[in-house]
């Protein structure tokens, strides 16, 4: 998982859901973070009222009609930018109905003028903000509405969102009603810019260039009706009511049917987020995997999320077309190979449910084939986030069950290693104290275990008298109380013997991206303000393996696990720069390396790097999560298989057996 930041969206999600009747509440909101607000609940003071608020009156003096009420016209509301050049004033505006939310925390509806100007930048559309009542307006209905201009911008006006144009404190009156909506707008695949953004700048500064940049093609249509026709699904349908779809469907696609992130100056600018509009009991949300087709015609408003960048709020939904996605299998390891895996298995506590133990052994023994090794993240302690500031560190009972279910799929009798961290210390959910750990099959490998590592116990690189390296604690933390570990998981390594030859293994799960400014915000560049404390970790790691380098130049060496950073990031380079260490990822084509499906991009956050001594390597990524509605967690597990140096001449040896040994 994302770490604290997905954690958050997941609590505020369910809050509005329970606020929410007929449908999920995730419709009615609207990122990740540490301490998140939805989207479209309560505003800020200096944007629409409160959601719980009471509702404003909602009826014009009768004098008012539809023909009288022209005093301006929603274009000139939304102006030629991305803040209404009206903001703060009264206006009266006339238009058409197109659609209402009448369920969840946020509830009101988008008009939009069937009479545009001949301005691009200008929307024709705009949300009238009906507090948590349900507007007594009909699709269709021609009105004419009076109310203030205000610009909403999720968390507080200081914040990095997009801002929305809306009406608050509104009064209507209809006119008639059945008349034709507007025509929506067609998202073909030349229709949205390839280039996302002006390369630096306050985007609010700027006028709308909706023929040069992604974004403000998306902001130029704000509230406008909009509709793409036998969509490719690029995500899973999420736990929130989401779609993703691509409009341009040649960019950057997987071989799987997905759109892959592949650095930071190049956006998938086709990518767009759909919710419904419509009840669920009538017409329940489809289910959905990457690869999927959502055939027909998909159209409703478009409006700005906080979780996803533009979104369109679907009032005719498509059906969901099969694209026939299967799981992946990777091949078993030969007798003579070593094979490590990494898994994040998503906040795993004992207090979890039967399923998802079983469904996660399912995936190491059916799909990875019972690795020799797993490193594993999101391992918390016995009662998990119910448990938050009871003390409770131990995760003994979380892993005898992760182990019996896997010996219960007809996998091995694993054991494990871990180390109880401190308290409320590691970050992750609050109370679930999260870590890393250590599972292996010791029919084929064992642990070398040496006492002495604990919580606040740095591990350290020794000499033996035949000059390798050693640990001084087995399994240890590698320096944990250093800075660069503050509120986050602390790297475990461990030392492991493999006929006869030692592989150090290090598993990891650095700091979340949590506070970062969203890629579809008003800054561009975004600023990635997380990127400090994983450069760090970055660096306090290099200089571990630097140090076992340094003891022992052919020292075995696997470093695994989410890294919560990219392949192209600077986190990378840390470990990587210099031939340190091969990250596993970047040897794949670029179209298949993720492991991590998020707003519809295909991503990397896992990683596997390894040494130069290790031999015949084999490496895999095991897709059986990500692209998948169903899945045990939200990460794809990694493989390598590879032959360990001896360190010495009998490698001649296994050069020449090679060929027979299988």
């Amino acid at each position: 998982m994302r770490a604290v930041t997905a954690l958050t969206r997941r609590a505020t999600r369910v809050v509005s859901a329970l606020s929410a009747t007929a449908v999920a509440g995730s419709l009615a909101l609207a990122t990740p973070a540490n301490a998140a607000t939805p989207a479209n609940a309560a505003p800020p003071a200096n944007a629409a009222p409160p959601a719980n608020a009471a509702p404003p009156e909602t009826r014009a003096p009768e004098a008012q009609t539809a023909e009288t009420a022209d005093s301006a016209r929603i274009h000139d509301v939304q102006g030629t930018g991305r803040l209404s050049p009206m903001d703060g004033e009264t206006v009266t505006v006339p238009g058409i109905v197109t659609a209402k939310r009448q369920f969840g925390s946020v509830r009101g509806f988008w008009v939009q003028d069937p009479q545009p100007d001949d301005d691009p930048r200008t929307s024709e559309a705009l949300f009238v903000y009906n507090g948590n009542e349900t507007p007594d307006v009909t699709a269709g209905d021609e009105v004419s509405l009076t109310g203030e201009v205000s610009e909403y911008r999720p968390r507080g006006q200081d914040s990095a969102y997009q801002s929305s144009t809306q009406l608050i404190d509104a009064e209507w009156t209809v006119a008639s009603s059945g008349n034709e909506l507007p025509e929506a707008v067609a998202l073909d695949p030349d229709a949205v810019p390839e280039a996302l953004a002006p390369e630096e700048g306050n985007l609010d500064e700027f006028e709308l260039r909706p023929d040069k940049y992604a974004l403000d093609f998306w902001e130029a249509h704000e509230g406008e009706r909009v509709s793409v026709a036998d969509a490719p699904l690029v995500s899973r349908s999420t736990d929130y009511n989401e779609l993703y779809v691509t409009t341009k469907p040649g960019q950057n696609r997987t071989p799987r049917g997905g759109v892959f992130y592949g650095g930071y100056d190049e956006p998938n600018t086709g990518l767009l987020k759909i919710e419904s509009l419509l009840p669920f009991s009538e017409h329940p949300f489809p289910t959905a995997d990457v690869g999927d087709t959502l055939t027909g015609t998909t159209a409703g408003p478009l409006e700005y999320d906080q979780y996803g960048g533009y979104t369109m709020q679907a009032t005719e939904l498509g059906e969901v077309e099969s694209g026939g996605l299967e799981r992946e299998t990777t091949r078993t390891q030969k007798p003579s190979e070593l094979s490590v895996a990494t898994y994040n298995v998503e906040n795993l506590s004992a207090v979890d449910e039967q399923a998802k133990f079983d469904d996660l052994a399912e995936g190491v023994v059916k799909h990875l084939r019972s690795p020799d090794v797993v490193t594993l993240e999101e391992i918390q302690d016995n009662n998990g986030a119910d448990g938050n500031g009871d003390g409770v560190v131990a995760a003994d009972k979380t892993l005898d069950r992760f182990v019996e279910a896997i010996e219960a799929a007809g996998g091995p009798a694993y054991e494990y290693r871990q180390i109880d961290p401190q308290d409320r210390t590691d970050g992750g959910q609050p109370g679930g104290n999260i870590r890393v750990g250590f599972l292996f099959d010791p029919e084929r490998v064992s642990f070398v275990d040496r006492e002495g590592g604990d919580a606040t116990t740095a591990v350290e690189v020794e000499k033996t008298r035949r000059g390798t390296a050693k640990l001084s604690a087995s399994p240890g933390r590698i320096d944990p109380q250093h800075e660069a570990w503050d509120d986050s998981r602390k790297p475990l390594a461990g030392e492991f013997e493999f006929r006869g030859r030692t592989v150090f293994v290090v598993a990891n799960h650095f700091a979340s991206k949590g506070g970062d400014e969203p890629t579809h915000g008003r800054f561009q560049p975004p600023t990635r303000s997380s990127e400090e404390q994983r450069h760090k970790q970055a660096e306090v790691l290099r200089g571990f393996v630097d140090e076992l380098q340094d003891v022992q130049p052919n020292a075995n060496v696997v470093v695994a696990g989410d890294l919560n950073d990219y392949q192209f990031s600077d986190t990378l380079a840390k470990l990587t720069d210099g031939g340190a260490l091969t990250s596993l990822i970047d040897t794949l084509p670029a179209s298949e390396q993720y492991s991590y499906v998020y707003e519809g991009n295909s991503q990397v956050l896992d990683h596997m790097l390894v040494s130069d001594s290790l031999r015949r390597v084999d490496y895999d990524v095991v897709r059986i999560n990500s692209e998948f509605a169903e899945q045990a967690s939200d990460h794809d597990p990694q493989i390598v298989r590879f032959k360990p140096s001896a360190g010495h001449a009998l490698d001649f040896w296994d050069w020449f057996w090679w060929p027979f040994d299988r």
